[in-house]
């Protein structure tokens, strides 16, 4: 289990291995809790990392599957090249909204990869994340079942996977749809003659700003900038929900799908620090505001959520 992130109070409703004691644990300890409360016998290797090109293939390494749980799209598309080029399935599953999706993506087995429904990203910003968007509460559950029995059928060798096959469910009206997918050929990392054969720049590719190519600072930084008295303008992006949860005293709330609509509120002969949950909105608000000619804005690394740590270890 890859997980760095710790169980929050908005998380409840969807992430059902989680409970009102877990807020503040981290989701592994937390789901290696219920998990062997169910099973004892279940062995478990709890990584408390973000899955990405540095330990993808290590931690991939003798897995019979991998099970796409992600909720971005760097993420997403180097789980799909690490599962082709090392020849595992990839258990998909994706929700928004009143929407979900699942399928097996196993090219060594017949079927296509990820990138062959989906050769391109959205656009940045094209498609809300669940704190943005929000998610009716059951549908991850419906959908992540769906996931764990195609993992079942492929480690027992029962039943047909999904491959080849997309499943969708829109709960809003209660309708199944299945969708045939077809290899391309073409494919860029399963096709016949594929051109990326190594982890490339996800964030580029998703049209995000990778970490280094814009001004960051971390939060034992920004603690020092206030508490030094330095004239800033602190930006929360996140959703009001998460704002009446925790806060940064003096920080001014527009969440991020207001921001183009509200950048009129905020100031340009000042330094601009930008923060969120954990660092990926503020990054796309910098690299929009640096776009409309804001000059001195920077990311806050690690978010609310590092911000917290912080004051938790002190």
């Amino acid at each position: 289990i890859v997980d760095p992130d710790k169980v929050e109070l908005s998380n409840l409703q969807r992430q059902i291995l989680h409970g009102q004691s877990d807020i503040g644990k981290s989701k592994l300890q937390s789901a290696a809790e219920k998990l062997q409360e169910i099973n004892p016998h279940v062995k478990l290797d709890l990584v408390p990392e973000r899955f990405c090109a540095e330990n993808a293939r290590y931690l991939a390494g003798g897995c019979d599957v991998i099970i796409d749980g992600t909720d971005n799209f760097p993420t997403r598309y180097l789980s799909n090249d690490i599962a082709v080029w090392m020849r595992i399935p990839n258990i998909y599953g994706s929700i928004q909204r009143y929407d979900g999706q699942a399928t097996v993506f196993a090219p060594h087995m017949g079927g296509p990869c990820y990138r062959c429904m989906a050769p391109q990203p959205p656009a940045p910003g094209a498609v809300p994340s669940c704190a943005e968007g929000g998610v009716m509460g059951a549908l991850p559950g419906i959908i992540g079942s769906i996931q764990a029995l195609e993992t079942i059928k492929i480690i027992a060798e029962v039943g047909r996977p999904m491959i080849g096959q997309l499943f969708h469910f829109d709960m809003y009206s209660t309708r199944l749809r299945s969708f045939k997918l077809r290899r391309d050929p073409e494919c860029p990392v399963c096709g016949d003659n594929p051109s990326i054969t190594e982890p490339i720049d996800y964030h580029g590719f998703c049209g995000l700003p990778s970490p280094s190519s814009m001004n960051s600072l971390t939060v034992t930084e920004l603690k020092a900038l206030r508490d030094a008295g330095d004239d800033h303008f602190l930006l929360d992006v996140r959703q009001p929900d998460e704002w009446e949860q925790s806060r940064i005293d003096g920080a001014v709330l527009i969440p991020l799908g207001e921001l183009s609509a509200r950048a009129n509120e905020l100031p340009r002969d000042q330094k601009l620090i930008v923060h969120c949950k954990a660092g990926g909105r503020s990054a796309r608000a910098v690299a929009w505001l640096n776009e409309q000619g804001f000059e001195n804005v920077w990311n806050v690394e690690g978010g609310m959520d590092a911000w917290s740590q912080m004051k938790n270890d002190q």
